[in-house]
């Protein structure tokens, strides 16, 4: 596998994180009001919770997300100021997951977020 290919399955594991973090809020708002009995598992909506602050606490911190350290490394070629992916979905996925906001936007987000999801549980607990 080369770098390229290794950098773009990251990236595609770094869009799929995002998916997995945003996607179960409506999917528990939903399931709330239908009586949907997976959204109330415990270890799931614990992940859950879990992925939401791992992303809080490096942005607390000041750390770069390891997947987007991890993804640059392996484009960069020596010399070379600009990485950016090739290819159709690679190229779209980044230009998704990496939009030329402020990092207070970011954070704005991923506290808003944050919150949400862990007003959520309380709200819409797992099951015991």
């Amino acid at each position: 596998m080369s770098k390229t290919q290794l950098a773009d399955l990251i990236l595609y594991f770094h869009f799929l994180y995002v998916v997995c973090v945003i996607t179960p809020v409506p999917l528990i708002l939903i399931g709330a009001k239908l009586h949907w009995r997976w959204i109330r598992i415990p270890w799931l909506r614990r992940l859950h919770v879990a992925m939401i602050l791992f992303v809080v606490v490096e942005y607390l911190i000041g750390m770069m997300c390891p997947l987007t350290v991890l993804e640059e490394y392996l484009r960069q070629e020596p010399g070379q100021k600009n990485i950016y992916p090739l290819g159709f979905f690679p190229a779209l996925i980044s230009k998704i997951l990496f939009s030329d906001f402020e990092p207070w936007v970011y954070g704005a987000i991923y506290i808003t977020g944050a919150s949400l999801i862990v007003l959520l549980y309380r709200k819409v607990p797992p099951r015991p």
